[in-house]
């Protein structure tokens, strides 16, 4: 068979693959999307009993998940601070150590990112309540701040690989200090990645169940409430809290998109 007649098949086989692969991660985003929208009192899009917005209105008096949302984002603001920084440090001092006490203290900064969430949420509980601490918003942080800061220094850790050491040595050697150096060079050059790290932080925070269900005590967040109800059954109401993270989601993108092909000034 000639390539002439192999291209043509081979670009219909990877055209169904990209439309099934598309269908596959949008189907249920769509049909989760359409139930937000159906007066059935069931998340359904096969018993549609007409169109209604009543579902948004009864998110806007849903105190618990109001609630939950913004103790989701207290915390995930909490990791942002505490991970980033922990997470900086920890790529500086790997960067810095001979390859033999690097190798040891990598293996030991990245354990919690392969500890399970439930082991990580029950010991920051029990820590923290040996100093007086109950379980609660603070416990959650510290406790996703335990493994996220480990993503943030594998971020950094691969951004720093290309930086050119000989701008910091150079800044030394005409004498300026280390913290100089550092808010003058390494800072800047780190930049990109620090807020890249700050993203994956809240959305790993803002997403997580295994750990914070066991470290947040009597507070909830959004994703803790939504696993309570799901024992009770759904409503409609959790497809509204969809729906708008969806929106939110591609207006983020988009402006994002938008910025980055701007030329600069």
């Amino acid at each position: 068979m000639s390539t002439a007649t192999e291209s043509p098949a081979a670009r219909l086989v990877l055209n169904i693959y990209v439309g099934l692969f598309c269908l596959y991660l949008f189907l249920p985003l769509a049909v989760m999307s359409a139930a937000a929208f159906n007066a059935y009192p069931y998340p359904s899009v096969t018993q549609w009993q007409g169109f209604t917005l009543e579902w948004f209105v009864a998110l806007a008096h849903d105190q618990r998940l109001l609630k939950g949302l913004l103790n989701s984002v207290i915390v995930a603001l909490g990791v942002i601070a505490v991970s980033i920084p922990a997470g900086l440090a920890g790529a500086l001092i790997l960067t810095r150590l001979s390859e033999r006490s690097g190798t040891f203290l990598y293996s030991v900064l990245v354990s919690p990112v392969l500890t399970p969430g439930i082991i990580l949420g029950i010991s920051s509980l029990i820590f923290w309540r040996e100093f007086g601490v109950p379980g609660g918003l603070f416990v959650a942080v510290m406790a996703q701040s335990s493994f996220i800061a480990s993503y943030a220094m594998l971020l950094f850790l691969a951004r720093l690989q290309r930086q050119d050491r000989t701008l910091e040595e150079a800044a030394l050697d005409l004498g300026a200090r280390h913290t100089l150096v550092f808010r003058r060079i390494t800072l800047p050059f780190l930049a990109p990645t620090a807020f890249t790290a700050a993203v994956v932080a809240f959305l790993q925070s803002f997403e997580n169940y295994n750990t914070t269900v066991f470290a947040i005590g009597g507070e909830w967040t959004l994703v803790t409430e939504i696993a309570s109800r799901l024992r009770f059954g759904l409503s409609p109401v959790i497809n509204v809290v969809g729906v708008i993270f969806v929106v939110l989601t591609l207006l983020a993108a988009s402006a994002y998109v938008v910025l980055k092909g701007k030329p600069k000034r």
